[in-house]
């Protein structure tokens, strides 16, 4: 979408793109119990908080995930983060 908005220290980037009306899935209503929240991270990964295991156990059981692969809904914004969004492919 190339759209840049901005964030407030904390926020997740799911909480982000719903505040924004930017499409991005969130089955579970932002829980970590799906992966349809599933985005790359392009840029500024060292601006996101730490996964914990939760995610990283979530990640590992979804399709057409990468080294730079986050859940939106744990990710939380510390600084400037460039992401793509993954809609299409991912399921729960």
């Amino acid at each position: 979408m190339n759209t840049t908005v901005d964030a407030k220290e904390g926020e997740s980037i799911l909480d982000v793109a719903v505040a924004n009306d930017i499409p991005l899935q969130h089955a579970c209503g932002g829980f970590c119990a799906c992966t349809t929240c599933h985005v790359i991270v392009k840029d500024g990964d060292k601006f996101l908080s730490a996964p914990e295991e939760d995610e990283e156990e979530r990640l590992d059981r979804a399709t057409g995930v990468t080294l730079k692969s986050r859940l939106g809904c744990q990710a939380k914004i510390m600084g400037d983060v460039t992401v793509e969004i993954q809609n299409e492919g991912f399921g729960h």
